[in-house]
């Protein structure tokens, strides 16, 4: 398989895991006025699977190149 045609995979499959994570009722289970750290619940699970998919994204394209 083409190199270029399995990045495109792993990018599909990061997007598609991306909607599943902020996917309404994936999200409504962890809207509770709990906190962790001073912060609430969902403001860290929001912005921490934000920076994974950009982690994750990354590291597939920079893989890419070898």
């Amino acid at each position: 398989m083409r190199r270029s045609t399995l990045m495109g995979r792993r990018l599909v499959a990061v997007f598609l895991a991306g909607c599943f994570l902020y996917y309404s009722p994936v999200i409504s289970l962890l809207d509770r006025p709990q906190e962790l750290l001073g912060l609430p619940v969902l403001y860290l699970y929001l912005f921490g699977v934000w920076v994974v998919l950009i982690g994750l994204m990354a590291w597939i394209v920079e893989g890419s190149d070898q």
